[in-house]
């Protein structure tokens, strides 16, 4: 899953600097991110890796925070798609603590989406769970119901894997109010109906 929330490379440098667009053409840590974006969307995801590795190298080298923050953020993309969960994680976390000092709160949500699934995929349900109440949490304080609705589904799948059908069937009431809020009477109703099932399971 590839996010464009970091800020893109291309904003880097004084704008209107024709010395400056030259020199990030001729920057290899950037022909590196570049080529490795291409390949992480053909599915080439090994070789996406070696790329965003190498254009890591170069931003730490030029001392680019951003490019960092970036090169990390792709690298774990391209490592997740290999199932590499470990290997995802630590990169997402390493742009997530960039995005930190920044302030960058839409880049740390989106690495906390990522870094969500990969503790799910390691097994680590009470980690996950713990970003993803984060989560919830942004989307309740700026109003954002789609997200929410996002948020709790995952939720409700989480502990239904868990066992805790109970918990699931909370969170599955939880989106059908919100549908009926928004007067969605079709989902609200699906969503009650998910969790009745549960609890009857």
């Amino acid at each position: 899953m590839v996010s464009d929330n970091i800020k893109p490379l291309d904003s880097i440098g004084p704008m209107g600097d024709s010395n400056a667009a030259a020199e990030q053409e001729n920057n290899p840590a950037r022909k590196d991110y570049i080529e490795g974006r291409k390949l992480l969307d053909a599915g080439e995801y090994a070789q996406a890796g070696l790329a965003f590795h190498n254009a890591l190298m170069g931003f730490e080298e030029q001392g680019d925070q951003q490019g960092v923050a970036n090169a990390s953020d792709r690298l774990g993309d391209a490592c997740l798609a290999r199932e590499e969960y470990a290997m995802a994680l630590a990169n997402f976390q390493r742009a997530f603590a960039i995005c930190e000092k920044e302030d960058d709160s839409l880049s740390q949500l989106a690495l906390n989406k990522k870094m969500a699934v990969a503790y799910r995929k390691l097994g680590d349900h009470e980690k996950a769970l713990e970003l993803i109440y984060d989560m919830l949490e942004y989307y309740r304080l700026t109003q954002n119901p789609k997200g929410a609705v996002e948020i709790l589904i995952v939720i409700a799948e989480i502990y239904t894997e868990l066992g805790d059908k109970g918990k699931a069937a909370d969170a599955y009431r939880s989106v059908a109010s919100i549908h009926t809020k928004f007067k969605h009477a079709r989902l609200a109703e699906e969503f009650n109906q998910r969790a009745a099932a549960l609890e009857q399971a």
